[in-house]
């Protein structure tokens, strides 16, 4: 069977699905593994490297294989280019897809969406989410660190000191927890907040101060937040508002999958930030945690400058495709069986996954998005 790897052509998207120490893997599987010439240039990764992996590159990868491999979804005209019963594995916004979804399963492409691997222990090496997560929320601090304009931590000189930067995150995620271990590293004083109570002693192993703004917890499903009334929002908003004006840098990195991200900080919240402040809004593509937030762009509101992230990750394409592409293998491994690519759907991880199957939609919010209630 043959596995192909895409060049990604997304505007912005610099990560690759394989790496070249993990095409053995696949081998050793049964796979033969082909990519699109190109394909890991912008991961700074070689045809070349690739081919002394054991893997051969391909203008028709995609055309000639079972199995196809991606970052972001496939462009309408590769989906047209599938094999019959090809599978796919990427990530699959399929909310924002829903034409896409319809295109494979209307060529009888089985697609599994990497976001939709369901967070239990068991599938804990296959979570893509939370290695992509990983990546950005490092990149969050170091940009925060880069834009502004002190030093992060603490100095004592001969001149006189200088104190450390006060930094506040919000959201206490992976990517949360990753900005906040970061800042420390850093040096500087942390300060961080999170809607769930099991968040807070996560939050004080990183060396940062749990804010505690005494209100009800919102622990939802999968360890994301539950979703807040308005009142709820108004009330931590005004809480929030004196550690967001204390703050040299704010990172808030608040997100759910598929869903819009809260709004955390009001404009005028940023606009009582100090000259020279900086936030760092790593929700910026899914409307964002910042009032005025523009995903991709910085924006000054009041004396503060505020960076949108978008594609985050992709902007450590290294590390981040190395995290990918274990995610991935691992879960080709688990739906191949005697050399043969073969997903089970009694597993719970690959119905968990699995978006489209013998030209059915078998992801059912999608399916209704797409096709409507059964008559």
């Amino acid at each position: 069977m043959r596995i192909a790897v895409v060049r990604e052509t997304r505007e912005g998207e610099a990560r690759v699905a394989l790496v070249p120490e993990l095409v053995g893997r696949l081998t050793a599987l049964g796979y033969d593994v082909d990519l699109e010439p190109g394909a890991g240039r912008r991961a700074l990764i070689t045809d070349e490297e690739y081919v002394d992996a054991g893997a051969g590159i391909d203008d028709e990868a995609v055309a000639n294989a079972d199995v196809v491999l991606s970052v972001q979804p496939l462009a309408p005209d590769a989906v047209r280019r599938l094999r019959v019963g090809a599978a796919t594995i990427s990530f699959l916004p399929t909310a924002q897809e829903l034409s896409l979804v319809a295109d494979l399963r209307d060529v009888g492409a089985t697609a599994f969406a990497m976001e939709l691997v369901p967070r239990i222990s068991r599938a804990q090496a296959m979570d893509a989410l939370s290695s992509q997560a990983l990546v950005a929320g490092y990149r969050c601090a170091v940009v925060a660190a880069g834009m502004l304009r002190r030093f992060f931590p603490l100095n004592m000189t001969a001149a006189g000191t200088v104190p450390p930067a006060e930094v506040v995150v919000l959201g206490a995620g992976v990517a949360g927890l990753q900005a906040i271990a970061t800042a420390r590293r850093l040096g500087a004083v942390v300060k961080a907040y999170d809607v769930r109570p099991a968040a807070a002693e996560e939050i004080r192993s990183m060396g940062a101060q749990a804010i505690d703004l005494e209100l009800p917890a919102l622990e939802g499903a999968g360890g994301y937040a539950r979703e807040m009334t308005q009142e709820r929002a108004a009330r931590q908003m005004e809480l929030l508002a004196p550690y967001v004006a204390a703050a040299d840098a704010l990172i808030t990195t608040a997100a759910v999958p598929g869903r819009t991200a809260p709004l955390l900080v009001s404009a005028a919240m940023v606009e009582a930030m100090r000259p020279g402040s900086v936030v760092v809004d790593l929700a910026a593509e899914s409307g964002g945690n910042v009032e005025g937030v523009v995903a991709g762009e910085v924006v000054r509101i009041g004396n503060a400058q505020v960076w949108g992230g978008r594609n985050v990750a992709a902007q450590m394409p290294g590390p981040a495709s190395r995290l990918y592409a274990q995610n991935v293998v691992n879960l080709v491994a688990l739906m191949t069986a005697d050399g043969v690519f073969a997903p089970d759907l009694d597993d719970e991880i690959v119905a968990g996954s699995c978006v489209t199957r013998g030209r059915r939609i078998l992801h059912e919010p999608t399916r209704l998005l797409v096709e409507g209630p059964v008559p």
